[in-house]
């Protein structure tokens, strides 16, 4: 993150791509930052730094190393780390190449690592301020890029280390090198550690980051519900799916959050009132993009928003008057009753042909006790092998029984008992972050670390996994800028358009990584009394301190855990 001192000032870094289009990155200088580039005197430098930090654009790094960057990691997981490149001078045709990974007996290749430049986006200086920064956070899948005078560029490392990999002390090294000429050799170790995560797809940690098919289409510039729409959504869920996503996030109806992000939610049912007084529904959209979630292993549970939305508006095709029509159905209120018992009875129908009836939730989002009543009750009489789902503010779960999917906000943390009788009955209990809390959080100007500290939380206070509203709620650009209406930057989204990553997604999924490691060794039978310790320490702290020594308190669980793993 680059906090400028007086006035930022703009330019465009042009990345040097063949075969690819990729938008321009964004860089700034300052004046008074600029002094301490007298002192580079190598035109390329390149060294490890923390994945724990952001680090400026226009600032040179003060704590950083050439030694060998140790990595430890089972087989099966994804490990990170990074690296920055800078140059007083400016550089052409930065590459960085991974060699192979060799042990005493064993042999990785290179094709398991992954490297990533990681590009800047305008973003809040902190949590819902108004001052603008240039934030280190998508990561780019170009092959080359220049490198502009007096900046610095973050290169981020992904080792995706093989389920049948052996156990043992890798060596390889990371050459960075710009025209083909100079170049600078980074070591690293890698420890393969013998346990094995499973797939993603078997992890047991209930990820649940909502998904936004329409502004897939928007942002990449694709006819809404066309063929290329959906390769489109087929690539950019792969991510998701690649991070143990459990949840398919469905729409009934117009936009469910009142268009509250940029771009609106399309419905993904088309209702139709017939001229004789029945109703029709098609469901053709809605059962194209549960296949393409489910053929991606997507397949716990099928969200469908919402019998409450935020202003309760529905609308349907009236075939009589040959127009669009728009009502308001209250929860309560007659007209409530006369839209969705007809819809319920007939969805169910659908959902038992497909075979789906029996993970399928309707799901709400912070409604109130009042409101969930009515739904509820209509559910129940319509359609109650259905379940329901909720993001919970007001503790409502404490009144129904049926809620399969229950996600508490975490500011308001569940009753661990509760959570012990839920998962009795086969029901999961997780906690959500959206624009708040200020801190641990996924924002663009949030600290890296943050993202990982989520999962190790969940953890030590027994949820089954967490929530976050949105995965790819983009902006109108955000690749430039991450920004959007009133909420802190970065608060909409997680990944990037065309199936880019960012520094905030791969350390969330360090996080859930974490998660599933510990409920593995607990399995087995391992003693985790180090790591149970570490978690007491998380659960006695206040995790929304950022005052508290967090980035110390991480090191010691990451230690504690590998050193249980060795």
């Amino acid at each position: 993150m680059i906090r400028s001192k007086r006035v930022i000032l703009a330019m465009l870094l042009v990345c040097a791509v063949v075969g690819c289009k990729t938008p321009a990155m964004v860089t700034s200088h300052a004046s008074a930052e600029q002094r301490t580039w007298g002192d580079v005197v190598q035109p390329l430098n390149a060294a490890w730094v923390s994945i724990d930090e952001r680090y400026s654009q226009s600032v040179l790094p003060t704590t950083y190393s050439t030694a060998a960057m140790p990595i430890v990691a089972w087989r099966g997981e994804r490990a990170s780390a990074q690296l920055l490149v800078w140059s007083a001078e400016g550089l052409d045709d930065v590459r960085c190449e991974v060699k192979s990974f060799r042990s005493k007996g064993a042999t990785l290749p290179a094709s398991i690592a992954q490297t990533r430049f990681v590009g800047y986006t305008i973003a809040n200086s902190h949590y819902r301020s108004s001052d603008a920064v240039f934030a280190a956070d998508m990561l780019d899948t170009v092959d080359c890029m220049d490198v502009a005078p007096r900046t610095v560029c973050p290169v981020w490392l992904t080792i995706s280390v093989p389920q049948d990999a052996e156990a043992g002390i890798y060596t390889s090294e990371i050459v960075v090198s710009c025209d083909g000429k100079d170049r600078v050799v980074l070591p690293l170790t890698l420890e393969v550690q013998p346990y094995t995560l499973a797939t993603p797809d078997k992890w047991a940690y209930h990820l649940d980051l909502w998904q936004h098919p329409t502004a897939v289409a928007r942002a990449e510039g694709h006819e809404l519900w066309s063929a290329e729409h959906f390769e489109a959504l087929r690539r950019d869920m792969t991510l998701l799916a690649n991070a143990g996503q459990k949840v398919i996030t469905t729409t009934l109806n117009r936009d469910p959050w009142n268009h509250q992000c940029y771009d609106g939610y399309e419905p993904m049912i088309k209702w139709t009132l017939r001229e004789d007084g029945t109703w029709s529904y098609d469901y053709a959209i809605f059962d194209r993009w549960v296949e393409l979630m489910l053929s991606l292993g997507i397949d716990k549970m099928i969200n469908c928003y919402s019998m409450v939305p935020w202003n309760c508006q529905l609308d349907y095709y009236d075939e009589a008057s040959g127009e669009v029509v728009t009502v308001r159905a209250t929860p309560g209120k007659p007209i409530f009753e006369t839209m969705w018992r007809p819809f319920l009875l007939d969805f169910k129908r659908h959902l038992s042909e497909r075979g789906w009836l029996e993970i399928t939730n309707i799901a709400m989002d912070e409604r109130s006790p009042e409101e969930m009543d009515a739904a509820v009750k209509l559910l129940e009489e319509c359609a109650p092998e259905m379940g329901f789902a909720i993001a919970d503010m007001h503790k409502s779960y404490k009144r129904y029984l049926n809620m399969r999917d229950v996600c508490v906000a975490q500011e308001q943390p569940a009753d661990g008992d509760d959570i012990l009788a839920r998962r009795e009955k086969g029901f999961n209990t997780t906690f959500y972050i959206c624009c708040n809390p200020e801190f641990p959080n996924t924002f663009t100007c949030s600290q890296p670390y943050e993202a990982e500290l989520l999962g190790w939380y969940g953890i030590a206070c027994d949820y089954d996994g967490m929530l976050r509203w949105a995965y790819n709620s983009w902006p109108a650009d955000p690749q430039h800028d991450s920004r959007f209406g009133n909420w802190t930057s970065g608060d909409t989204y997680l990944v990037y358009p065309y199936a880019r990553s960012s520094i905030r997604f791969e350390r969330l999924v360090d996080g859930i990584e974490v998660a599933e490691k510990i409920r593995t060794l607990r399995r087995m039978g391992i003693d985790t009394s180090e790591v149970e310790a570490v978690l007491a320490k998380i659960r006695a702290t206040n995790v929304n301190d950022p005052r508290k020594p967090w980035r110390q308190i991480i090191r010691e669980a990451r230690e504690a855990l590998n050193e249980v793993s060795r």
